[in-house]
């Protein structure tokens, strides 16, 4: 039986290409340059809203460098002769990731009132970086706002990993009037697509501060009662930006 790759080209066990044995390699190098997602856009992100608020919730597309997760599949003697399909995932297949520096180029401090709040997903490899941009933004790193339990673990190679912490970040002093006071840290909830956060953190948000202005960055949905921002909610702020530009063009009539 004749096993083709990606790109068509036949490979046998023992054959050479260009001198050099066929390995997994060559399979899954090709499969991530396939499935790699790319800002379609020719700038680095969509303009950001011409809105200051007190509330800021994101959860950053975190870029590994392009770093790929595969199983046994991707070892030539667990998967003779490349018989299996071979196993290969990595964040940049689910959406365009950003590294630190582009991250920080977003100008957050545009969008944040004098009094405010960030509060800020990361994932354990990327808590250095993400008290980094933190500041880059404008906010001064304060504490751990939240913990996500999310019942599923992920074997890490230092011990398994089942937890991811969302941060809070201060600008000028805490947005008044509070809300609820009691809301809780820890939040167990089974994990659901990928980089999918769970709803309670938000709603948790909300209730410690339900009267200010609130919007979260790199959005896949709109929430109620929240502005939205990001590639996947395109539609979404361009529509509302094209309602305020309208009404703005009337009231000058």
């Amino acid at each position: 039986m004749e096993l083709i790759d990606l790109f068509g080209n036949i490979i046998t066990p023992k054959s050479k290409i260009n001198g050099k044995v066929v390995s997994g390699y060559r399979i899954y190098d090709a499969e991530q340059k396939r499935r790699t997602i790319r800002n379609d856009l020719p700038c680095l992100y969509p303009d950001l809203p011409e809105k200051k608020y007190e509330i800021i919730y994101c959860d950053p597309p975190w870029d590994y460098g392009g770093k790929m997760q595969f199983d046994k599949s991707g070892k030539k003697d667990e998967n003779i002769n490349w018989e299996k399909n071979i196993f290969i995932s990595a964040a940049n297949f689910k959406y365009p990731t950003l590294k630190i520096g582009e991250l920080m180029r977003i100008p957050i401090r545009e969008i944040s009132n004098d009094d405010c709040l960030l509060f800020m997903w990361v994932t354990n490899p990327h808590l250095a970086q993400g008290i980094e941009l933190g500041k880059a933004w404008g906010f001064d790193y304060r504490t751990v706002a939240f913990v996500w339990d999310k019942m599923n673990h992920n074997p890490g190679q230092y011990t398994v990993s089942y937890c991811e912490l969302c941060l809070v970040f201060k600008r000028g002093r805490i947005p008044r009037p509070r809300g609820e006071r009691n809301i809780k840290q820890l939040i167990r909830v089974p994990r659901g697509e990928h980089s999918e956060k769970p709803i309670e953190v938000l709603k948790g948000i909300e209730k410690m501060f339900p009267t200010q202005n609130k919007i979260e960055l790199f959005a896949r949905h709109k929430p109620e009662g929240w502005d939205v921002w990001g590639l996947d909610v395109r539609e979404e702020f361009e529509e509302k930006s094209n309602i305020t530009n309208a009404i703005a063009a009337l009231s000058s009539l």
